[in-house]
C-alpha cells in the first residue's frame, strides 16, 4: 500500500551491519512525495551570493553549487542540501535509466501535484538569511504572507509542511506563526516547549566544518592517535556554554590533552582538522545552546566525541545509539577536577577500538552532498519526516470529523 511505513525501522541496528545491496527495512515500498513550492530565488540560492539579479527558476541543471569560501555558514546549510535532494530526485529523473537505481534507493521524491504530497516543503533559507541579513531580515515576513495565501497551507493550519529552521536565530519573532509545522532544528535551546519538541519536529546535524577523513588507514590507530582530548574552540559562550570556560581551567595541566582557545578561520579549521585526526577523544561541550558543530566534525573525523551537554538532542537518534561511539558526562560530572580525564584513561583500548570503527561505519550518514546518496546525511532527514506522516494523517482526519473543539487537551 502506497504511504505505509514500516516500524521495524525504529529497532534496526547499525545499518553498515548488512550486505550492500540490502534495502533498509525502514524503507517504504514508495518514496516519500514531496511537494516543493516554487517561490524567488531570491528567498534561497540568490543569497549564496550577493548582488545576484537571476529570477529564472531553480533547476538541477542551473542550481549553483555550495560556495566553498562559507565558513562557518555550511555548518547551517542543511536547506540546501534539502532543496538540492529534491531537485535531483524530481519525477522526471526518477524514471531516467542512468539513475533509476540510485532513485530508487532514495527516500523522497519531489511530485509537481500537490494533491498527491504526503508534505509541503518551504524552500526558504532561513539559516542563510539570518547569516547575511541579521536581525534586519524582513524575508520571513514576505515567506509567512506567501504561505497563509496557500490553500494547502491553509487546509492543514501548515501541520504538513516541512520548514528548515536550522541557525537558532532563523525565522526569529515570527516562529510562533509556524509552529504547527514540522521544524528542522539542531537543538531546541532556543524554542518554548509549546513551539518545538521531538513529537513533530526533526533534528538535523550540523553540516561539519572539517574535511572527511576518508584515506584513515593507520595499522594501529590507538596508538597513533597520541592526544587522549581535544578541543579547540571559543570558550566564552553563553547559557549552558558556560561550562566551556570553566573546563578551560580544569584541564589545563594535562600533557595529553588539547585545549585551546580559537575563533573560526580557514587556518583554525585546518589545524582543528588535524588535531581531531590526531586524538582519541573530542570534546563537544555546549555552545550557546546545546549543541554544537564540533560533535559531527568529531564524527566524520572519527574522533570518539565526548559530549558534556544536558540538554542536547541528537539526530537520528530513533536508529543509532550514540552511546555505541560517543562518550556522555553531565556537567556537574565533567567540573570535578579529575574525573573526566580519569574517566577516558580508563577505557581500553579494545572498547575504544570498538567505537572508533562505529564511527568509520556510520560517518556516511553525516555527509551531506550533490547528488545525494543513499543513507547520507539528507535521505535520513527525509526517513526521518516520512516517520510524521502517520501522525499527520491521524490528524487530518480528526480534524475533518471533529464538530467541536478537539476534547482530547480539555480532559481530566
Amino acid at each position: 500500500m502506497i504511504g505505509t511505513v514500516d516500524f521495524r525501522s525504529h529497532f534496526s541496528p547499525f545499518l553498515q551491519s548488512h550486505p550492500s545491496n540490502w534495502v533498509p527495512p525502514c524503507r517504504s515500498l514508495s518514496p516519500l512525495r514531496v511537494y516543493m513550492y516554487d517561490i524567488p530565488r531570491r528567498f534561497n540560492v540568490g543569497m549564496l551570493r550577493r548582488g545576484d539579479s537571476d529570477e529564472s527558476p531553480v533547476t538541477e541543471e542551473n542550481l549553483p553549487p555550495w560556495p566553498r569560501s562559507s565558513g562557518l555558514r555550511k555548518q547551517h546549510s542543511v536547506e540546501y542540501w534539502m532543496m538540492a535532494s529534491l531537485l535531483y530526485n524530481n519525477n522526471n529523473n526518477y524514471n531516467e535509466s542512468k539513475k533509476g537505481d540510485e532513485l530508487k534507493m532514495m527516500e523522497a521524491i519531489r511530485v509537481y501535484d500537490p494533491e498527491i504530497a504526503h508534505v509541503f516543503f518551504v524552500p526558504f533559507f532561513s539559516s542563510l538569511s539570518f547569516n547575511v541579513y541579521g536581525h534586519n531580515m524582513t524575508d520571513p515576513v514576505d515567506i509567512l504572507n506567501f504561505l497563509r495565501k496557500s490553500k494547502y497551507w491553509q487546509r492543514s493550519g501548515g501541520r504538513d509542511h516541512v520548514i528548515p529552521m536550522h541557525h537558532p536565530n532563523a525565522f526569529r519573532f515570527l516562529r510562533e506563526q509556524v509552529n504547527a509545522s514540522i521544524l528542522i532544528v539542531a537543538d531546541f535551546g532556543r524554542y518554548s516547549k509549546s513551539m518545538s519538541n521531538l513529537k513533530k519536529d526533526i533534528v538535523a546535524p550540523y553540516v561539519h566544518v572539517v574535511d572527511s577523513y576518508t584515506d584513515d588507514d593507520a595499522p594501529d590507530p590507538f596508538k597513533s592517535r597520541t592526544t587522549l582530548l581535544f578541543f579547540r574552540g571559543r570558550t566564552v559562550r553563553k547559557d549552558e556554554g558556560v561550562v566551556r570556560a570553566r573546563l578551560a581551567k580544569i584541564l589545563v595541566d594535562y600533557e595529553d590533552v588539547h585545549y585551546e582557545r580559537s575563533v573560526a578561520s580557514e587556518e583554525s579549521i585546518k589545524l582543528s582538522t588535524q588535531g581531531m585526526r590526531s586524538s582519541k577523544f573530542c570534546l563537544d561541550p555546549a555552545g550557546d545552546t546545546p549543541s554544537s558543530c564540533r560533535l559531527f566534525d568529531a564524527i566524520v573525523s572519527h574522533c570518539v566525541p565526548v559530549i558534556v551537554s544536558d540538554q542536547i538532542e541528537l539526530p537520528f537518534e530513533d536508529e543509532l545509539d550514540y552511546s555505541n561511539f560517543s562518550i556522555f558526562f553531565s556537567t556537574e560530572e565533567a567540573l570535578k577536577p579529575g574525573y573526566m580525564v580519569e574517566e577516558l584513561r580508563k577505557v581500553p583500548e579494545e572498547k575504544w577500538l570498538n567505537m572508533y570503527n562505529k564511527l568509520k561505519n556510520i560517518s556516511h550518514h553525516y555527509e551531506f552532498q550533490y547528488p545525494p546518496k543513499r543513507e547520507d546525511g539528507v535521505n535520513m532527514l527525509w526517513r526521518q519526516i516520512r516517520h510524521k506522516v502517520p501522525g499527520l494523517t491521524l490528524d487530518a482526519h480528526r480534524t475533518r470529523r471533529l464538530k467541536i473543539p478537539d476534547w482530547w487537551d480539555k480532559r481530566r
